[in-house]
């Protein structure tokens, strides 16, 4: 294991492997300012830069955008008050306090060293993990892989924050779309409806980007302006670092937890650095100066922050689980590569393997260093209304999504999942579970079909490892059963709760807005069809490859009737109150109806918000649609020359002189990339 760790520094030393390490460190540092994107967003835009590429350069620069996501976020948190990430909204509570008393540099200094300290205790954790869980992983065979990847849904469905039905829901979603295509066990055609584009799958790069990368644009691109003037970046850099060396205690104790909760499928890093806020908290013998610029406040919450994307790719690379969306993508990269996380990664590609280790370290080092040497002018994106950064972002994303497969179909695919994912994000579905269970959807039937060959029966189920991972499962949803009973017993409760405790999970207003609304209903009834028109359409497969496809759509089906069940039990619920709030009225004398009429008022500013959102949203994705038809037409380069400046103009408002340079800027990029790397721009007829 010493030769394959020194060998795998050694291969650092190769140019090209340093130039794509400094390139994702560059791109992480600039896609973490841009509010919603975080880890997801920084994956998903380089992931198809590594077409082409060799599995060392291209998980090199993914490495290194993820190890330092999280650094830059804290420049918008501490700046602007308005966090990058849901994570770094953490940060912002002391970080922007401490910003608006004048110490804005000793903030982001605190912020930045912890944030280096954090990845590099992720690093030094990921290659513990290596030597201590590879004789483990060396035991398993189809059964225990087949059980964690049913771990691997099922966690990051039951531990997500909100509605466990919902993640459930999601979970099942991802996996049936992952079943489109060619059956791995019998070469079989699956739900491909006669279509030769989608007999051979949906691309993973179209899902990520359209469940994630086209939604938020979707659900931002109302915000044309920024509201609140930026603080000044005043104090002292040299105040900041010695500070940061008196809390060294809390920055371990806060990487430590967020190894932990990178471990964890489904907790991810806006819990990882709630736990570690937490816990500097709870430990603290004077609480009174937490929230308005304590210190103890932004070093554990940073450290945890960048060390959960370490502890996130111990069970992603080791065990085959993904974590999160992040590391799903990184599972599906690998997998294109013929690399199969678990015990083949670990006696085949070792190498590679530390490679990674060393990858997140130095570019923890080097995100820290940049971050102090370039934050006066990253603190000038943060000034950038997301308005104006959409058309930029979408001619990326979908030229991103191109390049796996170079089909148009792929990009109608990715606009179409971004209305999935817009509805899926408003009603307060996670979205997660959707694209890891997309991810599993394959290797999921493949070792089933392993282990049912193998095994008589049902005897699999009785090995040390697949009930030891049984109980894994059974005991989060257990726990989750039992507080809901819990609730069921105490007073008045709508049952209905927990779907809204992550309605600030990503940081914006419109996160679970559509909850307990028609909308959600409708999300539900459409969940019932899509896995009913699923279980229907298995009928006409061959038994081995309708096995899979029958689970999965009778799984669905159960968690979305109970879903729906829910929802009609909730607006029945809210029905009632609001009925029997309008017969107590009249007898409240003045006070009563004044407190009506205002809760009336904020019910109405509500649904006029939920409204507007929709509609700016859907005139978001006709625009995407019109885009794709010049493209079609025209090509992408001119669709761009065209899509862009009216977007600019009638979307986001801005000076036509603005609208000019950014569309002459946006076209010499498109014309500059066919030579710099391997991307191809999609052709139109009329070219």
């Amino acid at each position: 294991m010493t030769d394959a760790a020194f060998s795998a520094l050694a291969s650092l030393a190769d140019p090209s492997l340093l130039m794509m390490l400094a390139v994702g460190v560059v791109a992480g540092l600039v896609i973490g300012l841009i509010p919603g994107l975080g880890g997801t967003g920084a994956v998903a835009i380089l992931l198809p830069i590594t077409f082409g590429m060799e599995p060392e350069p291209a998980l090199a620069m993914l490495i290194g955008a993820l190890a330092v996501v999280h650094t830059s976020d804290t420049v918008a948190a501490v700046l602007l008050g308005a966090p990058g990430s849901a994570s770094a909204s953490v940060t912002m509570l002391d970080g922007y306090s401490m910003a608006r008393q004048g110490q804005a540099k000793r903030a982001l200094s605190l912020a930045f060293l912890s944030s280096m300290a954090g990845g590099l205790i992720g690093a030094v954790g990921l290659t513990l993990a290596i030597p201590l869980a590879r004789p483990l992983v060396l035991s398993f065979g189809s059964p225990e892989l087949f059980m964690l990847t049913i771990l691997g849904v099922s966690l990051a469905a039951v531990l997500s924050r909100g509605n466990v039905v919902k993640g459930l829901t999601a979970g099942l979603l991802g996996l049936l779309l992952g079943l489109v295509g060619t059956s791995p066990t019998t070469a079989e055609e699956r739900f491909f409806f006669g279509s030769l584009f989608l007999s051979d799958g949906i691309s993973l790069v179209a899902v990520a980007l359209g469940v994630f990368g086209l939604a938020e644009i979707a659900s931002r691109v109302g915000q044309r302006r920024v509201t609140e003037k930026p603080v000044e970046l005043t104090g002292g850099w040299g105040s900041g670092i010695r500070e940061w060396l008196t809390h060294w205690t809390h920055v371990i104790r806060g990487a430590l937890i967020g190894i932990w909760a990178g471990v964890l499928p489904g907790v991810g890093a806006t819990a990882g650095t709630w736990l570690a806020y937490g816990q500097a908290v709870a430990t603290a013998k004077d609480k009174r100066k937490f929230g308005k610029g304590d210190p103890r406040g932004i070093v554990g919450p940073e450290s945890a922050n960048n060390s959960v994307e370490a502890g996130d790719l111990i069970p992603t690379f080791l065990f085959g689980i993904p974590g999160g969306v992040p590391s799903a993508m990184l599972l599906g990269m690998l997998l294109t590569y013929g690399i199969q996380p678990g015990p083949a990664i670990v006696t085949d590609h070792l190498d590679l393997m530390y490679l990674i280790v060393w990858a997140f370290a130095i570019a923890s080092v080097a995100g820290a260093f940049l971050c102090f040497l370039a934050t006066g002018s990253l603190a000038k994106l943060t000034k950038v209304p997301f308005a104006v950064l959409g058309p930029g972002l979408l001619v990326v994303m979908l030229l991103g999504a191109f390049q796996e497969g170079g089909q148009i179909g792929d990009l109608w695919v990715m606009v179409a999942l971004g209305v999935v994912g817009f509805f899926l994000k408003a009603t307060g579905m996670p979205r997660a579970p959707f694209l890891i269970g997309f991810v599993l959807a394959i290797p999921m039937e493949r070792y089933y079909y392993l282990t049912a060959s193998l095994y008589d029966g049902a005897s699999w189920v009785a090995r040390p490892g697949v009930l030891v991972f049984a109980a894994l499962l059974i005991v989060p949803l257990a726990w989750s059963l039992i507080k809901r009973l819990r609730r069921a017993s105490g007073a008045a409760d709508d049952g209905h709760r927990d779907e809204h405790e992550n309605d600030d999970q990503d940081g914006d207003e419109l996160e679970g807005s559509l909850a307990r609304t028609p909308w959600s209903l409708a999300v539900a009834i459409v969940a019932v069809l899509v896995f009913a028109g699923a279980l229907w359409v298995s009928g006409s497969f061959s038994a081995e490859a309708a096995l899979m496809p029958r689970l999965v759509a009778v799984g669905g089906l159960a968690a979305a009737l109970i879903l729906t069940w829910q929802e009609l039990r909730a607006r029945r619920q809210v029905t009632r109150r609001d009925t029997v709030d309008d017969g107590l009225e009249p007898t409240g004398g003045s006070g009563a109806t004044m407190v009506a009429t205002r809760v009336d008022h904020a019910v109405d500013a509500r649904a006029l918000a939920r409204r507007h959102d929709l509609v700016i949203a859907m005139r978001t994705f006709v625009a995407m649609a019109g885009f794709l038809v010049l493209v079609m037409l025209g090509g992408y380069l001119a669709a761009t020359l065209v899509f862009t400046p009216v977007f600019l103009l009638y979307a986001a408002r801005t000076r036509p002189r603005t609208a000019i340079i950014y569309t002459l800027v946006l076209g010499a990029v498109l014309l500059a990339l066919p030579s710099l790397l391997p991307v191809d721009l999609p052709m139109g007829l009329l070219q």
